[in-house]
């Protein structure tokens, strides 16, 4: 019969490289944060190694469960917060930034050139050459004023 000596810490550690592996192919942030549990649980074994495998698992749901709400509570929140809601907007990413008209606006339509492509810019008739300022956009047109 096979004898059961308990989970040793590095148990722990592997399980923890593991759901860190999972994290990778899965990118959920959830594993990531089950993976913390389990290196905590891993060393609190390290610690106390006569501590039975039945409490090993206690500790590491309570470890799971306070590492996933202490994500919910504070880093999710932060990262919604910190996106911009412009990522598949390409022409509202450009609102607030000067460039130059590289075509002069003439009854109300023009052209500007940034970084690889050439926009369409509306606003008021201004020549060649001069500074302006991104307001907006609508579509693939840009919103200018002069700067």
């Amino acid at each position: 019969m096979i004898e059961f000596n308990g989970i040793e810490f590095w148990y722990w550690w592997v399980f923890a490289l593991v759901l860190g592996a999972i994290e990778i192919f899965a990118p959920s942030f959830f594993f990531l944060w089950l993976g913390f549990a389990a290196a905590a649980v891993g060393l609190v074994v390290l610690l106390f190694p006569d501590m039975a495998w039945e409490m090993q698992l206690l500790f590491f749901g309570v470890f799971a469960v306070v590492s996933v709400l202490l994500w919910l509570r504070f880093v999710r929140p932060a990262q919604v917060a910190g996106s911009s809601g412009k990522l598949n907007r390409r022409a509202a990413q450009y609102e607030g930034r000067l460039t130059t008209l590289d075509q002069a606006i003439e009854n109300g339509t023009g052209y500007v050139r940034l970084d690889d492509s050439r926009w369409k810019v509306t606003g008021p008739d201004l020549p060649q050459g001069t500074k302006v300022k991104i307001t907006g956009a609508d579509g693939a047109v840009l919103q200018v004023e002069e700067a």
